[in-house]
């Protein structure tokens, strides 16, 4: 094993410790802990996080200690470092069966690493010990990020109302989450391959486009994407879909902060023959416009929390692998990186300057381009209007509904390669 963190010693050595932190990665699960503890310990000195260099230390001598263990899994969780707490923490789980802190952490790692069938798994075999809050919430809310909608139903219909209200949130979330899975699996198999349903059911927000690229990895999302005013175009084009199906009508549009959020407005405002007026927080009844909600102040997404009557919160590109903290209403496409067609454009000899016309002007760009869809690859399900319509109006009674938009820091069910 001591030849298996080669790799990882010499890019600690080099001072690449996201490098070393990506090489430990698929060796914490199978290392013996002693070993594990050691590299970690390593990392935390490199980067000054004493606590758990500590931890780190005192684990290593013994590895059989479940409270060392629980200590030095927990302050990987605190500094960001989860998938080591995770062999640490089921082991000090074993030596002590049934400990609730324990359980608590462990849940929360594998929660931190996307790892929810995991999740949801450790506390079915302990469903035993499990208080309803917040144990059969994590329950029910991991089945569902698995995607097993039968467990994740019939556990939330188990569920007390919470005697602590701050509890309500979540209980209302689960419940909101089951009803929309259920209206979603009317159109939509809600498998592992169902981006837009699982999206749907987990967030409220409507994906309009799916990748056509490389659809066996990637699973409707994308890696890079170069935008392209067709796709802008073809982005609104569903959106307008999807508000006449749900007899929904905006009274007018307005644009978050934003060169490229004012561009779309425009577009936005002439496609759908709305009056252009400036944001204000609790506005009701205008589209707000957004390209990347991830790029904007944090003040901000938190006036769009809760929903002001009849706003639609609208998101061109949705950054899947750092989302929001407010989820969009409707979101064109999922990206992980890329640029606006305004933007600058890496070519052939580096990067081209970004478009410099008025905002009206490359708006109308983006209402003239012809959208239709890129034929992409062949190799992925064909994301037609006709399958577009039937499964809005499969959702439409429970989409744009009043409430809390709630965020999901998880990919859920549906996997992509990251890069």
């Amino acid at each position: 094993m001591t030849n298996s963190f080669d790799d990882v010693r010499s890019r600690l050595r080099a001072g690449d410790i996201p490098g070393a932190v990506r090489s430990l990665r698929p060796l914490a699960d199978t290392a013996p802990l002693r070993d594990l503890t050691d590299e970690v310990r390593a990392l935390a000195e490199a980067v000054g996080f004493d606590d758990l260099a500590r931890a780190a230390k005192k684990a290593s001598r013994k590895p059989g200690d479940a409270q060392r263990l629980y200590d030095f899994g927990y302050l990987c969780i605190e500094r960001g470092l989860a998938f080591p707490a995770i062999p640490a923490l089921r082991e000090a789980l074993r030596l002590s069966p049934g400990a609730r802190p324990v359980l608590s952490e462990l849940v929360a790692a594998f929660e931190a690493e996307d790892r929810h069938a995991e999740a949801a798994a450790v506390l079915l075999r302990h469903e035993a010990v499990l208080e309803p809050w917040p144990g059969g919430y994590l329950l029910a809310y991991n089945s569902l990020l698995a995607g097993d909608l039968a467990t994740g139903r019939d556990r939330t219909a188990r569920l007390p109302e919470p005697a602590d209200s701050t509890w309500a949130w979540a209980h209302e979330r689960l419940r909101g989450m089951v009803s929309r899975a259920e209206a979603a699996s009317r159109t939509a198999p809600l498998d592992r391959t169902d981006l837009r349903g699982w999206q749907f059911a987990l967030t409220g927000t409507l994906l309009g486009t799916l990748s056509p690229y490389g659809f066996e990895v990637m699973t409707g999302r994308y890696a890079y994407f170069g935008d392209s005013y067709g796709a802008c175009r073809r982005g609104l084009d569903r959106l307008a879909t999807a508000l006449d199906i749900a007899g929904h009508r905006p009274t007018a549009v307005s644009a978050l902060p934003g060169r490229s959020d004012r561009i779309l407005a425009l577009a936005a405002a002439d496609l759908l023959g709305l009056p252009l007026e400036p944001y204000a927080p609790g506005r009701p009844g205008t589209l707000v416009v957004a390209y990347d909600l991830s790029d904007h102040d944090p003040e901000v997404l938190a006036e769009l929390r809760d929903r002001a009557p009849g706003q639609v919160l609208y998101e061109h590109a949705s950054r899947w692998t750092e989302p929001a903290a407010v989820p969009a209403d409707f979101s064109t496409l999922q990206r992980q990186v890329g640029s606006e067609p305004w933007g600058e454009q890496l070519g052939a000899e580096g990067r081209g300057p970004a478009d410099s016309r008025p905002e009206a002007e490359i708006a109308r760009d983006i209402v003239t381009a012809d959208p239709s869809a890129d034929p992409g690859d062949g190799e992925g399900p064909v994301d037609g209007e006709a399958a577009f319509r039937d499964f809005v109006t499969a959702i439409a009674p429970l989409w744009l509904t009043s409430g809390s938009r709630a965020p999901i820091n998880s990919t859920g069910p549906v996997q992509s390669n990251r890069f």
